[in-house]
C-alpha cells in the first residue's frame, strides 16, 4: 500500500486544499505516512504571495528531495502555477500540477507516464480555474474540533502588488446548496466550528446564477443551524456591509464575533497607488461600525510596509490610523515585488532596511493593541471550544474563544471538542487568557 505526506505553505485556502488532496489520495488507496515512516509520495502545496513565500516553497521542495530521495516529489499550488518551468527543472521533482488540476492530483499520479518522470505544465492562464468552482471534499485533517471550508476561489480585483489573480484565476463560488451539504458532512464528523474561507471571500456569489452574496449565504446557513458555530476569514472592507454586521449581531450564538479586514496602508495616496478601492476614512467607518455593533469582536488587520512611494508622512498616516482604531491584532508584511505585477515597475523604491524598521514598529504597535484588547476581556464571559486537554495539569484544557482568543481553562474536568461558557479571570505568561467554567 502506497503512503503519502502533504507539506503545506501559505494561506488557509491552501490548508483546505491540502486536506482535500490527502482525502482524495486515501480514496485511491494511499495511507498517510506516520512521522517515523518514509512516504512513497510527497506533495508540496506551495505559496508565492511574497518573494519570501516563493523562496520558502523552493526550500521545502529541496528539503523534501534530500529527506526522501526515493519518494515521488509532487509540487502544486501557486508557486507551481506561476513558475512551473523552473519548478519542473528542480532536481528530484517528478510532477508539477497547477491549481486548476490540484483536485485531480490522485488521478494524475495513477497515469503511467508519471513513472517516467512526466512533468505536467501549468494551466493556460487564460482559462486558469475554469468557469466554475472546482469541487473538492470538505474534510478536517489535523484539528478534530474545527475545519476550514473553501467556498470561493480566485479574484477579479487587480491590486497593483498582488500576484494571486494570476495564480488563481477569476472569482468562482461554491453553490449555496453544496456549501450546506459540506457543512452538514463536517458536522456529522463531529466538528463544532466551520471557518468559511476563500481567496476573495467577500466576492462570494457574484458569479452564481442567480447571483447571491456572502451575507445571504451566512443567513441561510444559520437560520437552521447545521453546525454549532461559523467563523469567516478575511473580508475586504468594502464588502462588510451594515447588513452583514447586523446579521452577526443578531445571531451571536452561531456567528463568531471575529473579522479580519485588510488595510494595507492608512495613506489615501498610497491606497490609490495600490489599487485599493477605499479611503482611510471609509476604512475607519467600517471598523467603528463593527465595534459599535459587536463590542467583543476581535478585529484583525493586514498592513504592508515599504510599498513604493511610502514616504515618512505616508507611514506616519498608517501608524496614526491604526493607533486610533479599536482593532485587536496586526498581520504585518513588507512589500515584496512580484514579477508581472504593476508595482514591480513602480519607482520610489523603499530601502529594505527602512521597510524592515517600519515592520518592526508596526509589530510593536500590533502587540500593544493585542494586549489592550486582552485586558478588556477581564471579567467578561465568552464561549470556548475545548481543543486539547493538558497533559501535565489535571483539570486544565486549551481552546479558542468565539472571538478568536487562545484560552487556558482551569477548574475542570473538561472534554475535548466541547463548548464551554467561560468567565475570563486573567492572562497567562504565554499570552493566553485564563478562564473558568461558568455553567
Amino acid at each position: 500500500m502506497k503512503s503519502y505526506r502533504v507539506i503545506t505553505l501559505g494561506c488557509k485556502v491552501n490548508q483546505c486544499e491540502s486536506a482535500a488532496v490527502g482525502h482524495l489520495l486515501e480514496q485511491c488507496g494511499y495511507v498517510h505516512a506516520r512521522q517515523d515512516h518514509t512516504p512513497d509520495t510527497v506533495v508540496i502545496n506551495t505559496c508565492t504571495v511574497t518573494s519570501k513565500a516563493a523562496m520558502q516553497s523552493r526550500q521545502a521542495i529541496r528539503k523534501s528531495v534530500r529527506a526522501y530521495p526515493d519518494a515521488h516529489i509532487v509540487v502544486t499550488g501557486c508557486h507551481a502555477e506561476i513558475a512551473a518551468e523552473q519548478v519542473g527543472a528542480m532536481e528530484g521533482v517528478h510532477l508539477v500540477v497547477g491549481n486548476t488540476d490540484k483536485m485531480r492530483l490522485a488521478t494524475l499520479l495513477a497515469e503511467p507516464v508519471h513513472d517516467a518522470g512526466f512533468q505536467r505544465p501549468t494551466a493556460d492562464p487564460s482559462v486558469l480555474g475554469g468557469p466554475c468552482f472546482a469541487p473538492m471534499p470538505a474534510v478536517s485533517r489535523e484539528d478534530r474540533t474545527r475545519a476550514f471550508l473553501k467556498v470561493q476561489d480566485g479574484c477579479n480585483t487587480r491590486c497593483t502588488y498582488c500576484i494571486v489573480p494570476y495564480t488563481r484565476g477569476p472569482s468562482r463560488s461554491m453553490p449555496e446548496a453544496e456549501v450546506e451539504t459540506h457543512i452538514r458532512r463536517l458536522a456529522e464528523q463531529g466538528l463544532r466550528e466551520v471557518v468559511l474561507t476563500g481567496i476573495h471571500l467577500g466576492a462570494y456569489g457574484s458569479d452564481l446564477v442567480p447571483a447571491t452574496s456572502l451575507t445571504l449565504l451566512i443567513d441561510r446557513l444559520t437560520r437552521k443551524p447545521l453546525v454549532d458555530r461559523i467563523r469567516v476569514s478575511s473580508i475586504e472592507p468594502t464588502e462588510i456591509s451594515p447588513s452583514l454586521v447586523d446579521l452577526f449581531a443578531s445571531r451571536p450564538e452561531r456567528l463568531c464575533p471575529h473579522f479580519h479586514v485588510p488595510l494595507q496602508s492608512g495613506d489615501n495616496r498610497l491606497l490609490r497607488r495600490m489599487g485599493r478601492p477605499y479611503t482611510r476614512e471609509q476604512y475607519a467607518a467600517v471598523i467603528h461600525d463593527i465595534r459599535h455593533r459587536l463590542p467583543r469582536a476581535a478585529i484583525g488587520v493586514d498592513v504592508m510596509a515599504g510599498f513604493p512611494g511610502e514616504g515618512d508622512d505616508a507611514f506616519a498616516q498608517t501608524c496614526e490610523l491604526i493607533a486610533s482604531l479599536p482593532i485587536t491584532y496586526l498581520h504585518v508584511f513588507p512589500f515584496s515585488p512580484r514579477h508581472g505585477t504593476p508595482a514591480e515597475k513602480f519607482t520610489s523604491k523603499i530601502p529594505q532596511r527602512v521597510a524592515k524598521e517600519r515592520c518592526q514598529h508596526l509589530r510593536r504597535l500590533g502587540e500593544n493593541k493585542r494586549q489592550d484588547f486582552l485586558r478588556t476581556m477581564m471579567g467578561q464571559q465568552t464561549t470556548v471550544l475545548i481543543q486539547t486537554l493538558s497533559a501535565d495539569t489535571p483539570g486544565e484544557a486549551f481552546g479558542i474563544s468565539d472571538n478568536y482568543l487562545p484560552i487556558k481553562m482551569t477548574g475542570g474536568p473538561y472534554q475535548e471538542n466541547s463548548l464551554v461558557r467561560a468567565e475570563i479571570r486573567g492572562i497567562s505568561d504565554d499570552g493566553r487568557l485564563i478562564g473558568t467554567d461558568r455553567l
